[in-house]
């Protein structure tokens, strides 16, 4: 699959940059009021209580600021913050090793946490409920368990599949935050901070125009940012407006909803090759050159959020809100 700028997904490139980008508390944090509104107050609670905050799920579509969120909580709480992922953690020796460095109140963030192996996830939970670690020593008839007392720490979990989690774990988290799609005007003021920070002139037509295309998402949103700023610093006069975002993004082949050129390929193909549908899901990624999961998994996700696209017990059919898009007259 080959690498796209809409994609949400971490890119090498967003590494570099998102950290600078990155808001450090929650007055700095722009959407997801709800469950900003209820962080601070959990935050605030086990600060005057002067206990650890109870252990946070933040589950939602990939860039959406789940990463983010948790250092903000460590920055809120003044406390230290260690960061792994799930497919990172292969053993249970590993994780121990994780749990006895930390100090009382510490936060732990683990992305991914859905690609826990079984075996490491077991020994969480007594770590999650009791801040104890049981611990066997030996082999065989000489086996004995240990258990080691840890300090109370909170245990940020991230995931883009709640429902991959087993229910043991899930049930252990006391805040659970389902963190949403921005809006367009969320997007533009997170357009105008980042090109702020980095130190990009751009008017307000200019963001508006780089929300638009984004797909209700900060990473996204980003990436394209970086993209328009390279063609007004070398063919323009260094300012984002409106006309040159326009302009940018049609060259990078990023369109008004935020579809690129493979999504056009998947829902033309439908179009031109099988009168819109319906289709088997097999004979799409045949068509595009495509695997199949990754058709269903990565491509339509969005296509069938914004109406274009619909799954039915025949197969996927494009919507008159599709043909409206392409100037196409749908067929009777």
């Amino acid at each position: 699959m080959e690498e796209r700028i809409i994609s949400a997904h971490m890119a090498e490139e967003d590494a570099t940059v998102e950290f600078s980008l990155r808001p450090r508390y929650l007055s700095e944090y722009i959407g997801q009021t709800r469950v900003k509104e209820n962080l601070k107050v959990y935050i605030e609670a086990a600060k005057m209580r002067g206990e650890a905050l109870d252990h946070v799920l933040l589950y939602g579509p990939p860039g959406l600021g789940k990463t983010t969120l948790s250092h903000i909580i460590a920055n809120e709480l003044g406390v230290h913050i260690r960061a792994t992922s799930g497919p990172a953690i292969e053993r249970p020796g590993d994780l121990a090793a994780i749990l006895t460095n930390l100090q009382p109140g510490d936060l732990l963030f683990i992305d991914e946490i859905h690609r826990l192996n079984r075996s490491v996830e077991e020994v969480l939970y007594p770590a999650m409920e009791d801040f104890a670690l049981d611990i066997v020593i030996g082999k065989g008839p000489s086996a004995r368990s240990v258990r080691l007392d840890l300090p109370p720490f909170t245990l940020v979990g991230a995931t883009t599949r709640a429902g991959s989690l087993s229910s043991p774990l899930r049930d252990r988290f006391g805040v659970v935050s389902r963190l949403e799609y921005y809006t367009e005007d969320e997007l533009t003021l997170i357009v105008q901070r980042a090109a702020d920070l980095l130190g990009v002139a751009i008017r307000e037509e200019g963001a508006v125009e780089i929300a638009r295309r984004a797909r209700g998402t900060p990473r996204v949103a980003n990436r394209l940012l970086k993209r328009v700023r390279d063609f007004v610093q070398v063919q323009g006069d260094g300012v984002i407006t409106g006309e040159a975002a326009r302009d940018a993004l049609d060259r990078i082949q990023v369109d008004k909803m935020g579809l690129d050129q493979i999504d056009h390929k998947l829902l033309l193909s439908i179009i031109e090759n099988f009168r819109g549908g319906p289709v088997g899901l097999e004979t799409i990624a045949a068509t595009i050159g495509e695997e199949a999961h990754t058709v269903e998994d990565v491509y339509e996700p969005y296509l069938m959020q914004i109406g274009f696209l619909q799954r039915t017990p025949r197969g996927r059919v494009v919507t008159p809100k599709c043909y409206e898009h392409f100037g196409l007259e749908m067929p009777t």
